[in-house]
């Protein structure tokens, strides 16, 4: 049961860092399941900023045509997790 309260403390960390890149968007409205691509303010710098902020906080290198390949915002945290 820890490991799985581990878990979800850092998927709600990794939300909460990925919200906080948004200017408009109320990073309390994204979650887990989140289609991020969907939100207006995604686009060529949003990606960047998602890139930095892999590197940054976890030691993680992720390239745009990995984002790419993801929907959800879960999807982009199992990426960096795994790696």
């Amino acid at each position: 049961m820890i490991l799985y309260k581990t878990k979800k403390m850092e998927i709600e960390k990794f939300i909460e860092n990925f919200g906080n890149l948004f200017e408009e968007t109320d990073a309390k409205e994204i979650k887990a399941n989140t289609v991020f691509k969907d939100n207006d303010e995604w686009g060529s710098l949003m990606v960047l900023m998602v890139i930095a902020m892999c590197d940054e906080e976890y030691a993680v290198t992720v390239s745009g045509e990995d984002i790419k390949d993801t929907i959800t915002v879960e999807d982009l945290y199992n990426l960096v997790k795994d790696r």
